[in-house]
């Protein structure tokens, strides 16, 4: 009776978040609150959860050289979502989590998928110390001062693979766009977004070979809205990139029905001075497409940006870095020469 309670459950969040999936992101919001412009992010309390917003995630990726000589690519996220805008308590609340973990070489890709119920204490984000969790996967704060993020423990497990990271901040916090607001196209949606962007990595990867020592660097994002879409928009082309002289960018593109970008980049220089870039900034135009899960998805990218003379080719470590999940998406490590040379991380998603 148990066991099938426990998969009742899983059909249920899965079927939820199935449903809702990246065109879910575009329908009203009607009962949710909505980002404004005029409101000031204020830290550390918004590295908590935001229940009255319909989205939210806390998304890292890392880049990390293996003792073993090789590439590797790891991402950690948790997911937010509520089903209806009503609070409640222990199993009546509408929020839903869902985890999600990978591993990357340039000869594999292994991911792993967590669903849970808000309210019951099987996942969360808590506060003194933070700490961000879905069952034993979990990214908590190691910090004694400054901000909660500047220093992290990293843990996650699937069926053929682990990890478990030490991050170090060197630089302070990024706010995406306007101050932490953040436009998602011509008519208005928006999101609140930030980074960091500045962590140095250490610790184990753990395969079916054995352990791994890495060393690298890593990026934190954490978003949440309630329509961060246009109804006529359908995903994403999205990059974080790590230049070799400290400096960073990150830059997505909208696609709406047509297949045009409403685009957005934000420069960071080594010393974390930023420049956020509205619309028609950025350029991302797809150069070699690889057939990945059953479609051709463009995993090859030409990416400019002339106000920083920025035009760079990027190439996957990976190309069938597919996250096979509820949702499916394309998620890998990538590299970038041309102008400018260093490592990222690449996530394209709605591609059906």
């Amino acid at each position: 009776m148990i066991a099938r309670a426990l998969t009742f459950l899983w059909i249920c969040l899965s079927s939820a978040v199935s449903a809702q999936g990246f065109a879910g992101l575009g329908t009203d919001a009607d009962g949710y609150a909505l980002p404004s412009a005029q409101t000031a992010l204020t830290f550390p309390t918004d590295h908590l959860s935001h229940p009255d917003f319909r989205i939210e995630w806390w998304y890292l990726t890392a880049n990390l050289q293996g003792a073993d000589g090789r590439e590797y690519g790891v991402q950690w996220t948790l997911f937010r979502s509520a089903l209806a805008p009503e609070t409640g308590s222990g199993w009546q609340t509408p929020q839903i989590w869902m985890g999600h973990a990978a591993l990357t070489s340039a000869r594999t890709h292994r991911f792993a998928q967590k669903l849970a119920r808000g309210g019951i204490g099987q996942a969360g984000v808590t506060a003194a110390p933070f700490d961000a969790f879905i069952d034993d996967w979990q990214m908590q704060s190691q910090a004694t001062t400054g901000d909660p993020l500047d220093a992290l423990i990293l843990r996650a497990r699937g069926d053929d693979f682990a990890y478990d990271l030490n991050m170090r901040a060197q630089g302070d916090l990024v706010l995406q766009g306007d101050q932490g607001f953040s436009l998602k196209s011509p008519t208005g949606e928006a999101s609140y977004y930030y980074s960091q962007p500045f962590y140095q990595v250490s610790g184990t990867l753990t395969l079916p070979d054995g352990d791994i020592a890495v060393t690298g660097q890593a990026w934190l994002d954490h978003e949440w809205s309630s329509q961060p879409l246009n109804e006529d928009q359908d995903g994403w082309d999205w990059l974080s990139l790590h230049f070799e002289d400290g400096s960073k960018m990150m830059g997505f593109g909208l696609r709406s029905g047509s297949g045009a970008h409403f685009t957005s980049a934000t420069w960071v220089t080594p010393v974390g001075e930023t420049t956020a870039y509205g619309d028609g900034a950025l350029a991302l135009e797809p150069l070699e497409t690889a057939r990945v899960a059953g479609r051709d998805l463009p995993v090859r990218w030409r990416v400019t940006l002339p106000a920083r003379g920025i035009d760079i080719v990027t190439e996957p470590l990976n190309p069938q870095s597919w996250m096979g999940t509820g949702f499916p998406y394309w998620e890998g490590p990538i590299r970038f020469s041309g102008t400018h040379s260093g490592s990222g991380y690449l996530e394209m998603t709605g591609y059906d």
